[in-house]
């Protein structure tokens, strides 16, 4: 039995390696080049509780040199100064306007709602959702309208580059990358047409306007906990191209500030990355964890050496095209196994509970 589970863990290992290496040389960021355009792109953000961020956002996409832009805030019944923050960029740019929210209908999520609100105000033949907590550099916005038509593009989804500045964030934030980057080579989500190989994060969603009217994603899955990927699969099954890419330094962002919010929402959304299968989650933190000891048990030592090397270099090429530091992600590579055993278990104990909460809010 140990011997057919070292065979398997070496060819799933096998198989992580290519795949990591595959999103490392491919095409999974945002490439740098771009024309001139004439289509306006609304810039449409729902904040709820982001004072300390929602400023550094504005800034950077009032400085965006693609000035053919409406910004729009969804004020999603923060307990902040959010709104006040809002309302004095209003004053500088008239590019700027500020919704406010009402009562949440039965049936929706928050965020969901706010992003469908927030579609009925745009104007733009574009549609980008960001989250207030991201930065942007001044290219991006272009940039984004140049790869969009290139490939005919209903969605691009980024995943933004993820500043981590603590031991809490360096033991979990990496874990993120290391399962996508593992197990989904970026260029299928955009060159195959199985609703499967989808990935997006709602942290960076570019829609082309006609796409998003006609589907209306947002309140497709209006009760959905991770509208990203659900969003991504719809328009896979429609037959609409998408892409996920890997974000680089034009696009960042600090999700978590702690090893406890950290945990908190990664738990939110670990298992969409498995299919929304726990066992699938599950086998592949026993794998990546305990696969040395099945691996060392029943192999020769030139075998061990060969899984540690390919374990290692997965870990490398992930490290490198996440653009985060090397020696950190492997230096704490137990750390983070550890935290993403609890991630998984949190994920089910919330599950089973329905105990999902998020910035304050019940969701499920």
């Amino acid at each position: 039995m140990m011997v057919i589970a070292a065979y398997i863990i070496l060819t799933f290992t096998a198989i992580q390696l290519i795949v990591s290496l595959a999103n490392l040389i491919a095409e999974t960021s945002l490439p740098e080049t771009r024309k001139n355009h004439s289509s306006m792109v609304s810039v449409l953000i729902p904040a709820r509780n982001e004072a300390h961020n929602i400023g550094n956002l504005l800034d950077d996409l009032i400085h965006q040199d693609y000035k053919d832009i409406e910004i729009v805030v969804y004020n999603d019944q923060s307990e902040d100064e959010t709104a006040y923050i809002v309302d004095e960029y209003t004053r500088r740019d008239n590019r700027i306007r500020l919704i406010g929210s009402g009562i949440l209908p039965v049936g929706w999520l928050g965020k969901n709602f706010a992003c469908h609100s927030l579609a009925t105000e745009a104007r733009g033949s574009y549609m980008l959702f960001l989250d207030a907590d991201v930065r942007v550099a001044d290219n991006l916005i272009g940039r984004s309208i140049s790869f969009s038509e290139k490939h005919d593009l209903g969605l691009i989804s980024i995943f933004p580059k993820q500043i981590i500045k603590s031991i809490g964030e360096w033991i979990t934030v990496p874990n993120m990358n290391y399962i996508l980057l593992s197990l989904l080579p970026l260029v299928l989500v955009r060159k195959s047409g199985y609703p499967s190989l989808s990935a997006a994060n709602g942290q960076f969603m570019f829609f082309r306007r006609e796409e998003y009217l006609a589907l209306k994603p947002h309140e497709a899955v209006k009760a959905d906990k991770v509208e990203d990927i659900s969003i991504a699969r719809l328009f896979k099954k429609q037959g609409i191209k998408i892409a996920c890419l890997a974000g680089d330094d034009s696009i960042t962002c600090r999700m978590y500030k702690s090893f406890g919010e950290a945990v908190k929402g990664f738990s939110k959304n670990v298992i969409a990355f498995f299919g929304n299968s726990f066992l699938m989650a599950l086998l592949f933190w026993l794998a990546t964890t305990f696969g040395i000891l099945a691996v060392a048990w029943s192999s020769s030592i030139p075998v061990t050496v060969a899984y540690i090397t390919a374990y290692i270099l997965a870990r490398i090429f992930i490290s490198i095209a996440s653009r985060q530091n090397v020696f950190f992600n492997l230096l704490y590579i137990i750390p983070l196994q550890v935290s993403m055993g609890l991630f998984i278990y949190r994920a089910f104990i919330n599950r089973k509970y329905r105990n999902f909460e998020w910035k304050g809010r019940k969701i499920g």
